[in-house]
């Protein structure tokens, strides 16, 4: 049966959960494969994107998984960021499309694929190419793959929709936040506000008025008739209709209009405030930005060591190998073979002295013998050692 039953407390059992497809089982085998053979892999979305760092020539690259939802029986996409040269690599840079992509089946392994990619970029290392600094899956995505549910973000507020053909107005900087700071810096870009718009009249609906900052204001409220209004004469009225003078006169004695100024007023106020605390603690930030770049700085010099004692502990661990000391036992035990086949000679011919030709002669032999043996001890330890441990 494909359904699992457990026990729930006190002898129930509780709601059957359908067990795992095969394709499912096909594919968590496929990803244990890949963290087990890479153990600093991390995890960007469970069961669909993967990333590992490697290094190679003071150079760190993001390999990027991304599993399809047919994942295995569908090919995974393997990109690089930043985007590199490489024969494996697509014109771009981006994505893997050598025979390591190109040939998998659902009965290939993931984390073997990978490493033979690292193995590869080791032995030939990329070039970093010239490209955007945007993560590929940032606004782009492989031909063919089908989007995933965006993620939502309930605790933010929706950004305001831009529309086309708004004229921008400048605002203006205060003088006395301006006067107090000068800095030989870039200057920030400048924003501006929309113009030449009717003022919106406020509803029942849009009471409040959010900012993109989450500050939240109340409008006042608007009455339904003006009792102002109902003490002047018809022909006051028809003037103040008529007279747009007149008009904003009356408009900006409303207690509603005073209350909005008021706390504009107050609003800026404050933001100048803020403002000036905010360029009191600008000394301490720059501080604390140049201990930045001096850690920085320290970084990159220790890593650039690291990868240099890297690379000379790849150079010993492959001279030391096995098969190099086999081959040079093998060399040393021929160069003693001849130099005692040199001392024979020299002795058929009279050129030494019996007692010295049996003492050096006899070390050369025995130094041979025993180069190879001990390489031949050697080719038996490494044929055992690849019986056993077959590689990737």
């Amino acid at each position: 049966m494909n359904w699992l039953f457990p026990l729930a407390k006190g002898g129930g059992s509780a709601a059957p959960l359908p067990a795992l497809t095969t394709l499912q089982q096909q594919k968590q085998r496929q990803i244990e494969s890949l963290r087990g053979a890479h153990a600093s892999i991390a995890e960007i979305q469970k069961d669909v994107e993967y990333r590992l760092p490697f290094t190679v020539n003071n150079l760190t690259i993001n390999i990027n998984i991304l599993l399809p939802p047919q994942f295995p029986q569908e090919k995974p996409v393997i990109s690089v960021f930043p985007p590199v040269r490489h024969h494996l690599m697509d014109k771009q840079g981006v994505y893997v499309t050598g025979p390591l992509i190109s040939n998998f089946t659902m009965h290939s392994d993931l984390g073997k694929i990978i490493q033979s990619l690292l193995d590869e970029f080791w032995k030939n290392p990329p070039v970093l190419a010239p490209s955007s600094t945007s993560f590929p899956y940032l606004f782009n995505k492989p031909a063919g793959m089908p989007p995933y549910a965006p993620q939502g973000f309930p605790f933010l507020p929706p950004y305001p929709p831009q529309e086309p053909n708004r004229t921008m107005a400048a605002v203006p900087v205060a003088e006395s936040v301006s006067s107090s700071y000068t800095t030989d810096k870039p200057a920030a870009p400048s924003y501006g506000l929309i113009a030449d718009l009717p003022l919106p009249v406020p509803t029942a609906e849009a009471v409040l008025q959010v900012g993109q900052n989450g500050f939240t204001y109340k409008m006042p409220d608007v009455p339904d008739t003006f009792p102002e209004l109902s003490e002047l004469s018809i022909s006051q009225l028809t003037d103040m209709n008529e007279q747009e003078e007149v008009l904003l006169e009356q408009f900006v004695t409303l207690p509603q209009l005073k209350q909005v100024i008021t706390d504009r007023d107050e609003l800026v106020k404050s933001i100048e405030e803020l403002a000036k605390k905010n360029l009191l603690l600008e000394p301490s930030l720059e501080a604390k930005r140049q201990t930045v770049l001096d850690k920085y700085e320290q970084l990159t010099q220790m890593k650039a060591a690291f990868e240099k004692k890297m690379q000379r502990q790849h150079e010993l661990s492959e001279s030391c190998s096995p098969s190099a000391l086999q081959a040079r036992l093998k060399v040393a035990a021929h160069e003693a073979e001849e130099e005692s086949d040199t001392i024979a000679e020299d002795f058929l011919e009279g050129k030494t002295e019996i007692d010295d030709f049996l003492s050096s002669f006899m070390e050369k032999r025995t130094l041979c013998h025993c180069r190879r043996a001990k390489e031949e001890k050697l080719q038996q330890a490494i044929a055992m050692h690849s019986q056993f441990h077959a590689p990737l």
